[in-house]
C-alpha cells in the first residue's frame, strides 16, 4: 500500500463554516427587497390590471357583436331562402298553369290575331341599344334617331 505525504510546500484548505446568523441576515435583507414595492411600481401594475381589464370587455363586446351578426346573417339567409322558394313554387305553378297552345288557339280563333308577314316587319336601330317606347310611326329610313354615337 502506498502512502501519500503532503509536504510543507502544499497548502492546506482552510475551510470556515459560514455563521447561521449572516446566511439569516442575508436572506432576511433578499425578503425585504421582494417584498418592498415602490410607489412606480404599484403604480405600473395598477394600471397595467386596469388596461388588461379594459382590452378583456372590449374583446368580450366584440364577441358579442359578431355573434348577433352571425345570428341575424343567419335569420336573413334562411328568409332569402324561404322567398326563394315561395317564388320558385309560384312560378311552376304559373307555368305549368299555362299552356301556350290553348293561348295561340284562342288568340287566332277568337281575337283574330295572325302572324306577321315578313312585309310588316321594320327593322330600325337604336341609338344607344336598349328599348324604345313608340310615340308615333317608324321613318321608312329605319332610323329613329340621330346620334354621334350610333352611325
Amino acid at each position: 500500500m502506498a502512502t501519500y505525504v503532503h509536504g510543507n510546500v502544499v497548502r492546506k484548505e482552510n475551510i470556515v463554516a459560514p455563521k447561521r446568523e449572516s446566511v439569516q441576515k442575508s436572506a432576511r435583507a433578499e425578503r425585504s427587497k421582494v417584498l418592498h414595492m415602490n410607489r412606480g411600481y404599484v403604480v405600473f401594475l395598477a394600471v397595467a390590471a386596469v388596461v388588461a381589464l379594459f382590452v378583456c370587455v372590449q374583446y368580450l363586446q366584440l364577441q358579442s357583436n359578431i355573434t348577433k351578426r352571425s345570428q341575424y346573417i343567419t335569420s336573413l339567409q334562411k328568409e332569402l331562402s324561404d322567398a326563394k322558394e315561395a317564388n320558385t313554387t309560384k312560378y311552376n305553378a304559373i307555368m305549368n298553369s299555362m299552356n301556350l297552345k290553348e293561348i295561340r288557339d284562342k288568340a287566332m280563333n277568337e281575337f283574330g290575331m295572325v302572324y306577321a308577314e315578313p312585309d310588316q316587319i321594320v327593322k330600325y336601330q337604336s341609338p344607344d341599344g336598349t328599348s324604345i317606347t313608340q310615340y308615333s310611326g317608324i321613318p321608312k329610313s329605319g332610323i329613329i334617331a340621330s346620334s354621334d354615337v350610333v352611325k
